[in-house]
């Protein structure tokens, strides 16, 4: 029996119909993704982009959870002036690995791989990504560079800090190249989802879809996979160098040989600045969606937020200097590196405008995801703020190397980036297990979690601005305060997490069914089931005869009344 999804069909009707026509006909005529093959090897080998999204769902959240537990232990070494609970070398193990494995293994891949691989195809109306063996591909080599990392970690571990600067990692006796090589092969897992993304967009929108019927989402995943895929080769080759330098001591970062560190710096930049994109730009598609949908209300000013992700891409790629303002480049150059970076405040700016101007007057149900949303837009505020702040010349030489970076980079990227997945996974929890969550218990971790991460990042804003530098094992006492309060804040954090982890896991075993769309969303990956067949779609590729985020007819509305 094929499915009619042709004319003015509703998402909610198609889904409901669905819904109903796999339970009429049971799970074996159409089963879903989740029970269509349910040995390991069914998923091992599997090339549907759904389990392939869930796979790589659960291997961030193992990320998530070490890069957690070692910044909790580097929280507490913090709660005296001198050692606490390990020594000097344990300490910079430990934030070099918080640092790596927060950012390669978990803020990079987290809202791409996980939900752009699960979402987008359903989102364009395909069965697939155009590569799905491509796309199995990626997972392994994910994985492959992630356990060698780990690998070195454990056997030695580094203590370089995340950005591996020159000359200290070529000199460096901790066990650094297999590290570095470790982050090397994740990068072509980024890049292969990347073309993956960008060549389905391209090749693989129904009929209907057009660039401006895209849902936003949608848009925040083509922008960033244009950055992966240009940025990426650039962060590869210099990890290539640098371990070449580690090694082989090529020189081409000693001055005493004729090389340069500052290099380093440029070239990491290049890719790293962009890479915070990577992170936010999908957490924006993310909160495109759950504005509209829990606003009641077509998002306002569709085209300036697919615009602004295509304008934050591109600047992006020119606004790496503002991070070596003390390097010794030229105050000209400077100023440059200056104006661009507040640009991609300009275009951040015109995208809360418009979610502001969304929920305005709008009829907001204030579920979880809607909670992470709030959460989402004050980081994005608060976080940006201080990124003009810092892309300010004179006031970044103030606080360069500083915990007031330190703070300023978990507000915008951390908390914009865990406000994004989080705000993900509670708003497409029952689309891909088809279960329901406790929404009480899931406002509830989320107020501790906001609250919790204002309680540690807030303190150390005012441990920067009175001049406690970062990534130091001991520090003034006057500074103690302030860090027993970040620690305690941290401590907050871990239990709303702790919390989240609770209720979902519960929700897995013996939470209740879904319904289809229990959002009444109007995006477009809810016109199937919840969770969707293997195929995505039961019948014939569905027509789209609507624009994403349709909740009311400008046309028929009765302005300004009736928006």
């Amino acid at each position: 029996m094929s499915l009619p999804v042709t004319g003015s069909t509703s998402p909610e009707a198609v889904a409901a119909h669905e819904g109903a026509h796999g339970d009429a006909h049971g799970e074996h005529a159409h089963p879903s993704y989740l029970t269509d093959g349910t040995t390991i090897k069914s998923w091992l080998l599997t090339v549907d982009h759904k389990r392939i999204g869930v796979m790589f769902l659960f291997f961030v959240l193992l990320f998530f959870l070490v890069g957690g537990i070692y910044a909790l232990l580097v929280r507490i070494e913090l709660l005296t002036p001198g050692p606490t609970i390990m020594d000097a070398m344990a300490y910079n193990r430990a934030f070099t690995l918080h640092g790596v494995v927060m950012v390669f293994l978990f803020m990079i891949p987290a809202i791409p791989a996980v939900f752009g691989n699960f979402m987008l195809p359903l989102m364009v109306g395909a069965k697939d990504v155009a590569f799905p063996r491509l796309n199995l591909l990626s997972l392994y080599i994910f994985l492959t560079g992630a356990s060698l990392a780990i690998w070195g970690m454990l056997h030695g571990g580094a203590d370089t800090g995340w950005t591996f600067y020159t000359p200290y990692s070529t000199q460096t006796t901790t066990t650094l190249a297999p590290i570095l090589f470790g982050v090397f092969i994740t990068g072509f897992s980024s890049i292969v989802t990347g073309l993956n993304f960008i060549v389905t967009v391209h090749t693989m929108r129904a009929p209907g879809i057009t660039w401006f019927k895209l849902p936003l989402f949608v848009w925040a995943i083509y922008a960033t996979s244009i950055i992966q895929v240009l940025a990426t080769p650039v962060i590869g080759l210099l990890l290539l160098l640098v371990i070449g330098e580690n090694v082989f001591n090529f020189g081409m970062f000693d001055p005493a040989r004729g090389g340069d560190p500052v290099l380093f710096q440029h070239l990491f930049w290049f890719y790293s600045h962009p890479a915070v994109y990577i992170m936010v730009l999908p957490t924006f598609g993310v909160m495109s969606e759950i504005v509209s949908a829990f606003s009641r209300k077509n998002i306002f000013g569709y085209r300036a937020v697919a615009y602004s992700s295509i304008g934050i891409a591109f600047v992006g790629f020119f606004a790496w200097g503002h991070h070596m303002f003390v390097s010794g480049q030229s105050t000209f150059d400077g100023a440059i590196f200056s104006v661009l970076s507040m640009l991609v405040g300009v275009f951040t700016a015109i995208k809360v405008f418009n979610w502001v101007g969304t929920v305005y007057r709008g009829a907001v149900d204030f579920k979880t995801p809607f909670a992470y949303f709030c959460g989402f837009i004050y980081f994005t505020v608060f976080g940006g703020m201080t990124g003009i702040a810092v892309a300010t010349m004179s006031l970044d030489v103030s606080w360069h190397d500083t915990y007031f970076v330190v703070a300023h980079f978990h507000f915008i990227m951390v908390g914009g980036t865990v406000m994004g997945f989080l705000a993900a996974l509670h708003y497409w929890f029952p689309k891909m297990f088809g279960k329901t969550y406790h929404d009480g218990w899931g406002l509830v971790s989320a107020a501790l979690i906001i609250l919790g991460f204002n309680f540690t990042f807030i303190p150390q804003f005012l441990l920067g601005n009175s001049g406690m530098p970062r990534r130091y094992y001991e520090y003034p006492a006057r500074f103690q305060a302030l860090h027993v309060a970040s620690t305690a804040g941290a401590t907050v954090l871990a239990l709303g997490l702790v919390i989240v982890a609770i209720y979902l896991i519960h929700s897995l075993v013996a939470g209740k069914r879904a319904a289809a769309n229990p959002w009444n969303s109007k995006g477009y990956e809810w016109m199937t089931a919840s969770p969707p067949p293997t195929h995505n779609f039961v019948g014939p590729q569905p027509v789209y005869p609507e624009e994403p985020h349709f909740y009311v007819d400008p046309k028929k509305a009765e302005a300004p009344d009736a928006v």
